[in-house]
Protein backbone atom coordinates (compact mmCIF):
# COMPACT_ATOMS: atom_id res chain seq x y z
CA UNK A 1 0.00 0.00 0.00
CA UNK A 2 1.84 2.93 -0.80
CA UNK A 3 1.28 6.49 0.26
CA UNK A 4 -0.45 7.39 4.28
CA UNK A 5 -4.26 6.31 3.75
CA UNK A 6 -6.65 6.82 6.43
CA UNK A 7 -7.64 4.94 9.29
CA UNK A 8 -10.83 3.64 8.28
CA UNK A 9 -9.30 2.86 4.87
CA UNK A 10 -6.66 0.34 6.68
CA UNK A 11 -9.35 -0.85 9.11
CA UNK A 12 -11.37 -1.82 5.56
CA UNK A 13 -7.69 -3.48 4.17
CA UNK A 14 -6.93 -5.68 7.40
CA UNK A 15 -10.38 -6.94 7.06
CA UNK A 16 -10.51 -8.75 10.11
CA UNK A 17 -13.59 -8.14 12.88
CA UNK A 18 -10.27 -7.89 15.32
CA UNK A 19 -6.61 -6.23 15.20
CA UNK A 20 -4.66 -4.08 16.93
CA UNK A 21 -3.46 -0.09 17.03
CA UNK A 22 -0.52 -1.18 15.75
CA UNK A 23 -1.83 -3.42 12.71
CA UNK A 24 -3.73 -0.08 11.58
CA UNK A 25 -0.93 2.38 12.45
CA UNK A 26 1.74 -0.38 10.38
CA UNK A 27 -0.83 -0.11 7.26
CA UNK A 28 -1.40 3.75 7.00
CA UNK A 29 2.33 4.46 8.04
CA UNK A 30 1.34 6.40 10.69
CA UNK A 31 2.16 7.39 14.40
CA UNK A 32 0.60 4.81 16.97
CA UNK A 33 -0.85 8.23 18.76
CA UNK A 34 -2.94 9.52 15.85
CA UNK A 35 -3.82 6.26 14.61
CA UNK A 36 -5.43 5.61 18.34
CA UNK A 37 -7.34 8.66 18.18
CA UNK A 38 -8.78 7.72 15.03
CA UNK A 39 -9.61 4.70 16.23
CA UNK A 40 -10.94 6.42 19.09
CA UNK A 41 -13.38 8.50 16.92
CA UNK A 42 -14.56 5.54 15.25
CA UNK A 43 -15.42 4.06 18.26
CA UNK A 44 -17.56 7.20 19.20
CA UNK A 45 -19.48 6.78 16.11
CA UNK A 46 -20.21 3.17 17.24
CA UNK A 47 -18.60 1.49 14.25
CA UNK A 48 -15.52 -0.39 16.53
CA UNK A 49 -14.76 -1.47 20.41
CA UNK A 50 -12.40 -1.21 22.42
CA UNK A 51 -11.77 -5.01 23.91
CA UNK A 52 -8.62 -4.07 25.69
CA UNK A 53 -5.29 -1.91 25.70
CA UNK A 54 -4.35 -1.58 21.67
CA UNK A 55 -6.96 -4.17 20.83
CA UNK A 56 -10.05 -3.25 18.74
CA UNK A 57 -13.24 -5.60 17.06
CA UNK A 58 -16.22 -4.95 15.34
CA UNK A 59 -18.62 -7.30 16.90
CA UNK A 60 -20.67 -6.38 13.73
CA UNK A 61 -19.35 -8.20 11.98
CA UNK A 62 -20.94 -11.39 11.04
CA UNK A 63 -17.11 -13.06 11.27
CA UNK A 64 -16.74 -11.69 14.73
CA UNK A 65 -16.74 -14.38 17.56
CA UNK A 66 -15.20 -13.57 21.10
CA UNK A 67 -13.41 -16.63 20.65
CA UNK A 68 -11.29 -14.31 18.11
CA UNK A 69 -10.07 -12.51 20.65
CA UNK A 70 -8.46 -14.97 22.95
CA UNK A 71 -4.72 -14.56 21.15
CA UNK A 72 -5.02 -10.91 21.20
CA UNK A 73 -5.33 -11.01 25.30
CA UNK A 74 -2.95 -12.53 26.18
CA UNK A 75 0.07 -9.61 25.73
CA UNK A 76 2.17 -12.29 23.34
CA UNK A 77 1.95 -15.62 25.04
CA UNK A 78 0.25 -18.05 23.71
CA UNK A 79 -3.12 -19.17 24.19
CA UNK A 80 -5.82 -21.73 23.14
CA UNK A 81 -9.75 -22.17 23.98
CA UNK A 82 -10.13 -24.99 26.30
CA UNK A 83 -11.69 -26.16 28.92
CA UNK A 84 -15.39 -25.62 29.54
CA UNK A 85 -15.39 -23.71 26.25
CA UNK A 86 -13.82 -26.45 24.16
CA UNK A 87 -15.86 -28.56 25.57
CA UNK A 88 -18.65 -26.99 24.79
CA UNK A 89 -17.61 -26.33 21.11
CA UNK A 90 -17.16 -29.75 20.43
CA UNK A 91 -20.49 -30.88 21.52
CA UNK A 92 -19.47 -32.80 24.48
CA UNK A 93 -21.34 -30.35 27.08
CA UNK A 94 -24.78 -28.27 26.50
CA UNK A 95 -24.30 -25.69 28.65
CA UNK A 96 -23.07 -22.54 26.62
CA UNK A 97 -20.02 -21.00 29.52
CA UNK A 98 -20.75 -17.21 30.45
CA UNK A 99 -17.06 -17.17 30.72
CA UNK A 100 -14.35 -17.78 27.55
CA UNK A 101 -12.09 -20.06 28.95
CA UNK A 102 -8.25 -20.42 27.70
CA UNK A 103 -5.26 -22.04 28.42
CA UNK A 104 -2.14 -19.98 28.17
CA UNK A 105 1.54 -20.14 28.82
CA UNK A 106 1.39 -16.41 30.59
CA UNK A 107 -0.06 -16.24 34.08
CA UNK A 108 -3.21 -17.37 34.99
CA UNK A 109 -5.80 -14.05 35.01
CA UNK A 110 -9.42 -12.68 34.86
CA UNK A 111 -9.88 -10.28 32.41
CA UNK A 112 -13.46 -8.73 31.61
CA UNK A 113 -13.99 -6.90 28.64
CA UNK A 114 -17.15 -4.76 26.57
CA UNK A 115 -17.86 -8.46 24.89
CA UNK A 116 -17.23 -10.82 27.40
CA UNK A 117 -15.23 -12.22 30.39
CA UNK A 118 -12.37 -14.45 30.21
CA UNK A 119 -10.34 -16.63 32.40
CA UNK A 120 -6.68 -17.87 31.52
CA UNK A 121 -5.29 -20.49 33.25
CA UNK A 122 -1.33 -21.05 32.83
CA UNK A 123 -0.04 -24.95 32.20
CA UNK A 124 3.05 -26.26 32.04
CA UNK A 125 4.73 -25.17 29.06
CA UNK A 126 5.73 -28.97 28.30
CA UNK A 127 1.86 -29.71 28.30
CA UNK A 128 1.02 -26.64 26.00
CA UNK A 129 -0.29 -28.86 22.79
CA UNK A 130 -2.90 -30.66 21.45
CA UNK A 131 -4.63 -27.54 19.98
CA UNK A 132 -5.73 -26.51 16.23
CA UNK A 133 -6.92 -24.00 14.37
CA UNK A 134 -11.32 -23.90 14.68
CA UNK A 135 -13.46 -24.46 11.54
CA UNK A 136 -12.79 -22.77 8.16
CA UNK A 137 -12.11 -19.30 8.90
CA UNK A 138 -9.31 -20.25 11.67
CA UNK A 139 -9.19 -17.08 13.78
CA UNK A 140 -8.54 -18.93 16.94
CA UNK A 141 -7.40 -21.77 17.92
CA UNK A 142 -9.34 -24.50 20.19
CA UNK A 143 -7.95 -27.48 22.30
CA UNK A 144 -8.91 -31.19 20.55
CA UNK A 145 -12.06 -33.13 22.26
CA UNK A 146 -9.31 -34.88 24.55
CA UNK A 147 -7.15 -32.26 25.27
CA UNK A 148 -10.15 -30.11 26.25
CA UNK A 149 -11.24 -33.02 28.76
CA UNK A 150 -7.60 -33.58 30.48
CA UNK A 151 -6.90 -29.81 30.71
CA UNK A 152 -10.03 -29.41 32.83
CA UNK A 153 -8.91 -32.51 35.01
CA UNK A 154 -5.00 -31.64 35.29
CA UNK A 155 -6.47 -27.50 36.37
CA UNK A 156 -9.09 -29.59 38.82
CA UNK A 157 -5.78 -30.86 40.80
CA UNK A 158 -4.60 -28.04 41.79
CA UNK A 159 -6.09 -26.33 45.53
CA UNK A 160 -8.71 -24.40 43.78
CA UNK A 161 -10.26 -27.67 42.24
CA UNK A 162 -11.51 -25.56 39.21
CA UNK A 163 -13.19 -27.79 36.38
CA UNK A 164 -13.47 -30.57 38.58
CA UNK A 165 -17.29 -30.96 38.21
CA UNK A 166 -18.96 -31.37 35.09
CA UNK A 167 -22.16 -30.54 33.62
CA UNK A 168 -23.97 -33.91 31.85
CA UNK A 169 -21.26 -34.45 29.10
CA UNK A 170 -20.68 -37.07 26.55
CA UNK A 171 -18.13 -38.32 24.48
CA UNK A 172 -19.49 -37.11 21.52
CA UNK A 173 -18.67 -38.59 17.71
CA UNK A 174 -14.69 -37.04 17.83
CA UNK A 175 -13.52 -38.28 21.13
CA UNK A 176 -11.38 -40.77 21.51
CA UNK A 177 -10.70 -42.71 24.88
CA UNK A 178 -6.89 -43.65 23.63
CA UNK A 179 -6.14 -39.85 22.71
CA UNK A 180 -7.21 -39.17 26.11
CA UNK A 181 -5.05 -41.74 28.02
CA UNK A 182 -2.46 -40.50 25.50
CA UNK A 183 -2.25 -37.07 26.56
CA UNK A 184 -2.66 -37.88 30.68
CA UNK A 185 0.42 -40.19 30.08
CA UNK A 186 1.85 -36.64 28.38
CA UNK A 187 1.62 -34.79 31.98
CA UNK A 188 5.06 -33.40 33.55
CA UNK A 189 3.97 -34.26 36.94
CA UNK A 190 3.58 -37.08 38.34
CA UNK A 191 1.61 -36.86 40.96
CA UNK A 192 -0.42 -34.86 38.63
CA UNK A 193 -0.73 -37.50 36.17
CA UNK A 194 -1.80 -40.41 38.65
CA UNK A 195 -4.84 -37.65 39.87
CA UNK A 196 -6.23 -37.10 36.21
CA UNK A 197 -5.88 -40.54 34.97
CA UNK A 198 -8.05 -41.78 38.19
CA UNK A 199 -10.07 -38.70 37.48
CA UNK A 200 -10.39 -40.05 33.78
CA UNK A 201 -11.57 -43.37 34.91
CA UNK A 202 -14.06 -42.62 37.21
CA UNK A 203 -15.73 -40.32 34.84
CA UNK A 204 -18.93 -40.21 34.21
CA UNK A 205 -20.59 -39.74 30.65
CA UNK A 206 -23.82 -39.63 29.61
CA UNK A 207 -25.08 -42.13 27.11
CA UNK A 208 -24.88 -41.98 23.36
CA UNK A 209 -23.58 -38.98 21.28
CA UNK A 210 -25.93 -35.87 20.12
Amino acid sequence: MGGSVSVPRAVQVIDRPVFTTREIAALRKGSLSATSQALRRMQREGLLVRAARGVWCNPSDPRFTPFSLVMFLTGGHAAYVSFFSALHLHGMIEQIPRTVYAATTAHTSRQETPVGTYSFHRIDPRFFAGFDWYGERQDFLVATPEKALVDCLYLSSRRAKRFGTFPEIERGRRFSDRRAREWVRRIPDSRIRAYVSAKLESLEWVSGPR
